[in-house]
């Protein structure tokens, strides 16, 4: 998987929605210009549905605990959006499932 950050946005004004795709390697230091993107694709038109689809990425589990906080929050870090506009934020992220213990062999 490549480390590089490659984002794709889709944005459907008519039915208010946005997608923003992101491949490639998500840390704590480039989650930030998804973060932007974000900002600007809620600049388009208010009360816009926005979705994170991050499902091909390699997350860092801490990117991944912001994303989701601002998805919960409903708002983007100030450091990005100082007035703090509204944003409904929704990530896809892919599903991890924990890995089961190897079956023990009977001696």
């Amino acid at each position: 998987m490549n480390s590089k950050l490659n984002v794709v946005v889709r944005v459907d004004l008519d039915h208010g929605k946005a997608q923003v795709i992101a491949t490639g390697h998500i840390t704590i230091h480039s989650v930030n210009a998804l973060y932007v993107v974000a900002k600007r694709a809620n600049s388009l038109k208010g009360g816009l549905d926005l979705e994170l689809d991050i499902s091909s990425a390699r997350v860092d589990a801490e990117a991944l605990e912001m994303l989701h906080a601002a998805s919960k929050t409903r708002q983007l870090p100030a450091r990005i959006d100082p007035d703090q506009a509204p944003c409904t934020i929704s990530v896809l992220a892919h599903r991890r499932y924990p890995r089961t213990a190897p079956a023990r062999r009977a001696a």
